[in-house]
């Protein structure tokens, strides 16, 4: 799999994460689980045609001393599909830039 990974967060930080995370994006079923929907405009021809698939995401692991992406566009509808693949260079790059974002917002030195 392929993945975007942030490591030796600090606890404080890890917890800022979590409530920024749960906020804006929400849980899941799955403890520590987060969906950051990609902005549909990014979206490849056959991803757009797929609206029953959408919103289609990037899945986030939270963990106390690292954050992991998956860098797959996927969607929470289905377990295959022809519209969920690994992330083109625009998509990937978006994740990283929204990740930054955050990061900046919450004052948080990688």
């Amino acid at each position: 799999m392929k993945q975007y990974v942030i490591d030796e967060l600090r606890y404080a930080d890890y917890e800022k994460l979590r409530d920024y995370l749960e906020a804006h994006f929400g849980g899941s079923a799955m403890a520590q689980l987060y969906w950051i929907p990609v902005d549909e405009a990014l979206l490849d021809e056959v991803q757009k045609a797929h609206t029953e698939c959408h919103p289609l995401c990037f899945a986030i692991e939270l963990e106390e001393s690292r954050m992991s992406m998956e860098l797959l566009v996927r969607t929470r509808n289905r377990m295959r599909c022809d519209c969920i693949r690994y992330a083109n260079t625009e998509q990937r790059n978006w994740l990283i830039d929204c990740l930054d974002a955050i990061f900046e917002k919450l004052d948080i030195k990688t």
